[in-house]
């Protein structure tokens, strides 16, 4: 079968290789009908997350049609149409009962690397690192889907690939940055990012009746979609002074009550002191996340406020205001997304008309352009938003 493959850093090819088989009664088989590019893809495309080995099938957003069933799974059949959420959960360890599914304690086949990494192993998850239990991916014809009678999403009929897709990563990670800061109705929402997981925290912080959302970015076609959803913007290449001073401005001195880094490690912040220091620090292999955006939300955040990070980072940080986080009494919020806790919520608002989540998608292809559009969606060429490939 074709899959979406990596062999280094920046080398992504279109490779044949074996079809998956069922290893375990619970597994099932699917044949993709859609999977998607994502933002934390570009992080292992950039080198950005370690233990990652030549030949890893790439990809954790994607849905496809069960073609074939381990004995030992009664949740689905042949001929369903599923959303696979990105984090492999068991369904039974405590973290699984507590509705914690994305640090599930069991599905971490590297759990000891991970131990070593974070200090406790965290769940599975679909084509990232060694890191994360070695999981091929779902940029592939086919995929083996591990746990299967758990965690995926049965898609009713009347709902479009296009429409459900988002339902395995991005909409609920939206959805749950924005839980994370438990809005209130008075609240001034800042959410840095405005790539496909910024949309959606802007859509849900203002589902979740936030005030008025601000958002910043650099890139006027994102910029614009952000604005269309009722945001204010900010692109920060033309402000003068610093981005909190400016949420300042158009808040009448009040500031941002919550905050949220949709961006993670790989800030593209120009000429700020900090931002040239991670940069010169990752080429030269004496760091790897660049938490710009970390810092300016904490410093952003009013007094008492929350600053939620869907954003994804992968090792240590380095220069983080904690003093002011401590001094402020902010709460910070983070975590891989705990998809089965927000799923059939949010597909019910899909199937409702509240919201439909293909508005992000500005590129379709087949597998085969798959390493051409990576480098198109990481370099925001061609107005690229988000990418959604096919078999």
């Amino acid at each position: 079968m074709k899959a979406l493959c990596w062999h280094g850093k920046g080398d992504i090819r279109c490779d044949s290789v074996p079809d998956p088989k069922i290893e375990n009664d619970r597994d099932a088989i699917i044949k993709m009908s859609a999977c998607a590019i994502c933002g934390s893809d570009l992080h292992l495309m950039d080198g950005y997350i370690p233990f990652m080995e030549k030949g890893d099938i790439l990809g954790h957003e994607f849905m496809g049609e069960v073609v074939e069933v381990g004995r030992g799974n009664k949740k689905l059949k042949v001929g369903d149409r599923v959303v696979v959420p990105f984090t492999i959960c068991c369904g039974e360890c405590s973290q699984c009962l507590k509705g914690n599914w994305s640090v599930c304690e069991r599905t971490n086949r590297n759990a000891e690397n991970a131990t070593k990494a974070f200090g406790y192993p965290t769940a599975g998850l679909f084509g990232y690192s060694h890191l994360t239990g070695a999981y091929a991916g779902g940029q592939a014809e086919y995929v083996r889907v591990p746990y299967a009678d758990v965690s995926p999403i049965i898609i009713p009929n009347g709902i479009s690939d296009e429409q459900a897709l988002f339902l395995g990563d991005i909409f609920p990670t939206g959805w749950m940055a924005a839980a994370n800061c438990e809005i209130e109705p008075t609240d001034i929402v800042a959410i840095w990012g405005c790539g496909p997981v910024g949309q959606f925290c802007i859509k849900s912080a203002l589902m979740q009746g936030a005030a008025r959302v601000i958002a910043i970015d650099n890139v006027p076609e994102r910029l614009a979609l952000a604005a269309a959803a009722g945001a204010k913007t900010i692109n920060f290449d033309e402000i003068e002074g610093t981005i909190p001073d400016r949420i300042k401005d158009m808040t009448a001195g009040h500031g941002a009550d919550k905050c949220i880094d949709a961006v993670g490690a790989e800030s593209h912040a120009t000429a700020s002191f900090d931002a040239i220091v991670d940069k010169v620090k990752a080429a030269t292999l004496l760091g790897t996340d660049r938490p710009h955006v970390l810092r300016t939300a904490i410093m952003a955040c009013r007094p008492g406020g929350i600053v939620s990070v869907p954003g994804v980072y992968g090792g240590f940080l380095d220069k983080i205001p904690f003093g002011a986080a401590m001094n402020k009494g902010l709460t910070i919020r983070t975590g891989q997304t705990h998809v089965n806790r927000y799923s059939l919520d949010l597909l019910r608002r899909i199937e409702e008309g509240e919201i439909d989540p293909s508005f992000v998608i500005t590129h379709r292809a087949d597998l085969e352009r798959g390493p051409e559009l990576y480098e198109t969606f990481r370099d925001k060429k061609d107005n690229c938003i988000k990418v959604v490939l096919t078999a």
